[in-house]
């Protein structure tokens, strides 16, 4: 990969028809510009859902601080205003909601949560891999797309239950994708996904303002710094909760171990296990320069979305240091974890040899991994079509050389040892799966 010829990518122009036709629009008042302010954003929801029971309000304190790290840092354009204004009204009027269901089905929150699997790893080190492979299994619970974008059922959702009407969110779910891809045409390339596939949980804990989720689309590093020094508890007590309503809602065992997976779990191992004592934890690890470099082109591929302003070299140090943090602190953390509960998978291997990764999975978690295995080798064909070109980006376009990421995290890749990848890296093993292909043939 040669960093002078790759360039941080440009937005799809279809941002500045939107960013162009909401200026007109709020200039004639066709289009109403919403004040992004704590407030204003909660008596909306309250008017729109007709209730106005929260939960626990300890969301409104990240709240306001994101809210104010946007107004101060983020240069938001006319659609990032816009995108913003939805996504905090969605989150509060789902927190309405999902206290109506708790109140009125008091069962749900009497649901245990057991001895969860959790894959723990950076962004970009293969944790959507291990996860979906895991979740080919049906001795596993796990959330799909549509439901990490929307939580809480709607009301009258006893009718799916029942059969009698079909769940609106998949369509939701459907229509926001089409428009992620309209606004960002490289999105299938770095995370691809469905409203069906398997999904991390991070939409979750954005239900309770937190995480990096806002980390990763707007420029608001007052808000990440904020977070960084506070006990995560009650975002990962609600999120449990919001598991628990999920779980309700596909009416399924509560025997069966949730799989959750976030690289935020990274920076919050102490609330994760507060709150799920029994977690078994899968730790993923890859050559910190790609870890850097991906998650560096991730964000940036959001951020110019959103803001007419971005920086690339701000975007590069800004991921530069968080990977690191998050490195950091999953390595103080673990002094304190006993080691059987713990299990280290490398990317290579998984890339390589995908079969001996997860039975030495299985192995950890104590199962057979021949039930599995059909499904497993389904995931990989289906894989196949969602993918549509390779995730191309370099750590020269945001500022920083290789040379200072491998210095920055030598203690991590002799901890664990971590291999360096090629610069040019070899074809994957699921490079030669084709559509229609016979599972033998895999």
């Amino acid at each position: 990969m040669n960093d002078k010829i790759i360039r941080p990518p440009r937005r799809s122009p279809f941002i500045d028809l939107l960013n162009a036709t909401i200026r007109a629009g709020n200039k004639t008042g066709v289009i109403e510009k919403a004040p992004l302010q704590r407030e204003y954003l909660l008596e909306k929801a309250v008017s729109d859902a007709g209730l106005n029971d929260f939960g626990d309000n300890w969301f409104e304190t990240p709240m306001e601080v994101l809210l104010e790290s946007l107004a101060d840092e983020a240069h938001l354009n006319p659609a990032g205003e816009w995108s913003a204004e939805k996504q905090f009204s969605h989150v509060l009027r789902g927190r309405l909601l999902a206290q109506k269901w708790f109140r009125d089905h008091p069962e749900i929150l009497a649901r245990p949560i057991s001895r969860p699997v959790v894959i723990v790893g950076p962004m970009r080190s293969g944790t959507t891999r291990l996860h979906r492979l895991l979740a080919a299994d049906q001795r596993f619970s796990h959330l799909r797309s549509f439901e990490t974008i929307s939580p809480v059922p709607q009301p009258g959702f006893q009718e799916v239950i029942e059969g009698k009407i079909s769940d609106p969110r998949p369509a939701v779910a459907r229509r926001i994708m089409a428009i992620a891809r309209l606004a960002n045409p490289r999105t299938l390339s770095i995370h691809p996904t469905g409203p069906f596939e398997p999904e991390e949980e991070l939409g979750l804990l954005v239900a309770s303002m937190w995480g990096m989720k806002h980390e990763a689309q707007w420029r608001v590093p007052t808000y990440a710094r904020w977070c960084e020094g506070q006990d995560a508890t009650p975002a990962y007590q609600y999120m449990a909760n919001l598991l628990r309503l999920i779980g309700w809602s596909q009416q399924t065992s509560s025997n069966r171990p949730w799989l959750l997976k976030t690289p935020q779990h990274m920076l919050d191992l102490p609330a994760l296990l507060k709150v799920f004592p029994d977690a078994r934890l899968i730790f993923t690890h890859r050559d910190p320069v790609k870890l850097v470099g991906s998650a560096a082109s991730l964000a940036w591929n959001q951020t110019i979305i959103y803001s007419d302003k971005p920086d690339p070299q701000k975007v590069g140090r800004e991921w530069l240091r968080k990977t690191e943090l998050k490195v950091q602190r999953m390595q103080e953390a673990r002094q304190s974890i006993l080691d059987s509960k713990t299990i280290d998978v490398h990317y290579d291997d998984i890339d390589r040899d995908w079969l001996g990764a997860m039975k030495r999975v299985y192995g950890f978690l104590e199962l057979d991994i021949g039930p599995a295995l059909t499904a497993m080798k389904q995931y990989l064909s289906r894989s196949a079509k969602l993918k549509r070109r390779p995730h191309r980006y370099s750590l020269g376009e945001f500022g920083i050389t290789d040379s200072e990421v491998r210095e920055r995290f030598s203690n991590y890749s002799r901890t664990f040892d971590v291999p360096f990848e090629a610069r040019t890296a070899p074809p994957s093993q699921f490079a030669h799966i084709k559509i229609g292909q016979s599972l033998e043939q895999i």
